[in-house]
């Protein structure tokens, strides 16, 4: 794959041949992109360079790393090796593979770009084919995955890059003109569903009791399920302690990963506080000041004397504090769409969605084709034969609670949002050379000082 004549753009031959240990010994931030300023004392720089924006192969490579990669390998045991019981095989939500793992392979992260011609939604594709690095190939792919939501850079107007849209001295030197921005959002409720069901499948005496401390500690929901025994009542879990399922991570590592490929590319990688959440995706609250900006659906739960206590919310104009993300629409078309209302009628519908994309006639686990292509000759076959799919309380079980989760607190899941945003993104940027050959012993490295050369 690295072999020159089968690479012959000069950038791609240079990024699949730079050793991965020497990227990531000499990884360093580096905010300053060509063109900018730096107003510092005696170390204030003035750049002599007019802006200039990443070329479109090399924002196609970084488009890559946020992409689907292959197929996962569902290398799990059937059976638990002490009694032989069948366990819970099939906890995947995907079988595409991407550039980084993910809890249960849920896939909940969805990246965003920003550059001088605007602000894009990053579609996910297939599974890229084995000559991913050929130019041709990068460049389609991009093209196929963008979906231009603004014509122009998102930003806040001029002159309200203070707190609380950027912070501290991030605002000097973040998103500006020749810049390009990536950064995640996660959302959490297909594998919030999916991930109540694995916990769920733990042996009998092992499943623990969900009680809901944002409710004085009550049981969400599964009071029947601790009566008839299905349910372990001295083994409590607390739905604050759940979270985010672990899903969020996922967000953080696909963006290590784009951030080593940015440095072996000899670009300049600043992963760093992200504008504000809630004023990024137009939290109703911010809108009047800062306008609409990605324009998220949000959902404002309806006031309850209870959340005087449960979530210090004090009075019925104050509700919008608990207003929260679930999902995208753009000229129709649902981008990212949260297992919750008001897309669902109800959370029992929700749960049914995700099962249905898992188990029903047109889930995962039922097109064979997508398992030959992992397995060898025959055990496609034994693998969705023998390996074990959410036994019916369980999915009930699951059901009750998610069920108890919005009658309660008006919104789903409610100890975290629907959409999780990490808060941080990368910019990624040619640098201000001169900066720094000028101030710092070992500022930059031969992948930098070589890549005009090699990308031009």
């Amino acid at each position: 794959m690295t072999d020159a004549p089968e690479i012959p753009h000069a950038g791609l031959r240079a990024l699949l041949d730079r050793p991965l240990l020497e990227t990531i010994w000499q990884r360093r931030t580096h905010r300053v992109s060509r063109g900018s300023d730096v107003s510092a004392g005696s170390m204030s720089y003035k750049s002599p360079h007019q802006r200039e924006p990443l070329g479109a192969l090399e924002e196609a490579v970084l488009i890559a790393m946020t992409g689907c990669t292959g197929l996962t390998m569902p290398d799990r045991p059937f059976n638990d090796p002490r009694n032989g019981k069948p366990i819970m095989a099939k906890p995947n939500l995907n079988m595409a593979g991407r550039t980084a793992g993910s809890p249960d392979n849920a896939q909940g992260t969805h990246f965003f770009l920003i550059n001088d011609s605007g602000t894009y939604f990053l579609r996910k594709l297939p599974p890229a084919p084995d000559t991913i690095f050929s130019e041709t190939v990068l460049l389609e792919r991009a093209a196929q995955s963008k979906v231009k939501l603004l014509d122009h850079r998102l930003d806040v107007p001029d002159g309200q890059r203070d707190f609380p849209a950027y912070l501290d001295s991030n605002r000097f030197l973040s998103n500006l003109p020749g810049t390009t921005i990536l950064f995640p959002v996660v959302d959490l409720s297909h594998q919030y569903i999916n991930g109540l069901m694995y916990l769920l499948t733990q042996p009998d005496g092992a499943r623990p009791t969900l009680v809901d401390d944002r409710n004085f500690y009550r049981m969400a929901g599964v009071k029947k399920w601790v009566a008839n025994g299905f349910l372990n009542k001295d083994i409590k879990v607390p739905l604050g302690t759940i979270a985010q399922m672990r899903t969020q991570i996922e967000a953080d590592l696909i963006l290590q990963n784009m951030v080593l490929t940015a440095e072996a590319m000899g670009l300049g990688a600043w992963l760093h506080a992200a504008m504000s959440p809630p004023v990024l995706l137009g939290d109703p609250k911010f809108r009047k000041t800062y306008g609409a900006m990605l324009g998220f659906d949000f959902v404002t739960p309806k006031w309850k004397l209870a959340d005087m206590l449960r979530w210090q919310v004090p009075l019925p104009k104050y509700a919008d504090l608990r207003a929260h993300p679930v999902g995208l629409r753009h000229k129709g078309e649902h981008l990212i769409k949260g297992s919750c209302p008001p897309y669902y009628d109800s959370m029992a519908e929700a749960v049914d969605a995700v099962m249905a994309g898992k188990f029903g006639a047109k889930g995962i686990y039922r097109d064979k084709t997508v398992f030959d292509r992992i397995y060898k000759p025959g055990y496609a076959d034994a693998y969705l034969r023998d390996a074990s799919e959410y036994p019916d309380d369980v999915i009930a079980c699951a059901r009750d609670i998610c069920n108890y989760i919005y009658d309660t607190h008006g919104r789903f899941p409610a100890h975290v949002d629907t959409i999780h945003v990490p808060g941080v993104w990368l910019q990624v940027h040619k640098l201000e050379l001169d900066y720094y050959e000028r101030f710092f012993r070992n500022g930059l490295t031969d992948a930098h000082r070589d890549h005009d050369r090699n990308w031009s």
